[in-house]
């Protein structure tokens, strides 16, 4: 099935209404490797359910152009609906903010910029809001490296269509406090481990969380508490308690160096990691970012939280988000997007990739 490529609002709408869950995103990839088959200027390749198509034109530079197909589990929130007319058209349903109006946004441009300033490698790509394991652009980065070789990427992920450099790292471990059970009504047989595990807490309160100048942006930190949990029953001293930490942190400092900080933080505790993803500076200053940030024009802001761009980063290459919808209502129950968002991302791209 084809997607309608003839008006912005109806593709929008179309790529929404096909549920594409992680792990579910067939019907979405199978719908735009049809639509952009027919594209002769397009190179085109399916791995599992992720489609890259390519120009190759001989430009003197390479973009790449990215954005997940997966949401999040839908939750009454389909097919999709839209309310306001006119320029203040707002469409509501899941995926809506993230990140199918990035979607649709490559979709329309990919089929349309037959012969673009620069060449082009536009990457739909399964299973970004799971595990890290399962996530459909570290398999390409594996199995087609080649294809994702560029002097900048840009990742289409909700910024109300602003552009917002790097992103943040982060890390989760737990810590666990032992104590001896006992009955609650002799608990001077027993150890508490719950009681203890408050002087962890002081300790993560306490936290000097800094506001870190990188590149010209300002990040924030954050370190808290969780998720916790411990204790056997109601009327039994607790024998252990386990806390998990999430740290984010600036891209001024390696995953290795964030996880050396927090191990001196806790030096009295052992720390069991969960996971560990480092962020990715700005990089607005090298040439094809700048240039990128001239043709879009606006302040670029930081990206608060962890987003592919760090991916990229590692593979060499600067990275920024830029897409349509707010990223306070992605994942919500009324997710939804302005039409206009979508509007002005086509736009920005087009005078980039075709002046």
């Amino acid at each position: 099935m084809a997607l309608p490529t003839d008006n912005l609002l109806a593709l929008f709408r179309s790529i929404v209404d096909i549920e594409s869950v992680s792990h579910h995103e067939r019907e979405l990839a199978d719908a735009i490797e049809t639509t952009l088959r027919g594209c002769a200027h397009l190179e085109l390749i399916r791995d599992g359910d992720a489609v890259m198509a390519r120009t190759d034109l001989g430009r003197g530079e390479r973009v790449i152009i990215a954005g997940h197909l997966d949401t999040v589990p839908v939750d009454g929130n389909l097919p999709s609906t839209t309310t306001g007319t006119g320029d203040q058209i707002i469409v509501h349903g899941r995926g809506t903010c993230d990140m199918k109006g990035g979607i649709a946004v490559m979709v329309w441009l990919a089929q349309r910029l037959a012969a673009p300033n620069r060449d082009i490698t536009w990457v739909f790509y399964d299973c970004e809001e799971i595990e890290d394991t399962a996530n459909g652009l570290r398999r390409l980065a594996a199995d087609h490296p080649d294809w994702l070789e560029a002097d900048l990427a840009v990742l289409m992920e909700p910024t109300s269509a602003r552009i917002e450099g790097g992103c943040q790292g982060t890390t989760r471990f737990d810590i666990t406090t032992t104590g001896v059970a006992a009955h609650s009504a002799r608990s001077w047989l027993g150890h508490n481990a719950i009681h203890d595990i408050a002087d962890v807490l002081e300790r993560a309160r306490g936290f000097d969380a800094r506001q870190i100048e990188v590149d010209g942006l300002v990040y924030r930190e954050g370190l808290n508490a969780t998720l916790i949990s411990g204790g056997l029953a109601s009327n039994v001293v607790p024998p252990s308690c386990t806390v998990q930490i999430n740290y984010r942190f600036a891209p001024d400092k390696s995953g290795e160096q964030a996880l050396a900080l927090m191990t001196e933080l806790f030096e009295e505790w052992t720390l069991q990691l969960r996971d560990l993803s480092p962020g990715a500076r700005p990089g607005l200053d090298q040439p094809a970012a700048a240039a990128f940030v001239a043709a879009v024009g606006g302040e670029p802001r930081p990206k608060y939280g962890w987003t592919d761009v760090a991916r990229f980063a590692s593979l060499g290459m600067p990275a920024v988000n830029y897409g349509p919808g707010d990223a306070g209502k992605a994942h919500a129950i009324d997710e939804q997007c302005p039409l206009a968002d979508l509007d002005a991302c086509v736009d920005a791209l087009e005078r980039w990739l075709s002046s």
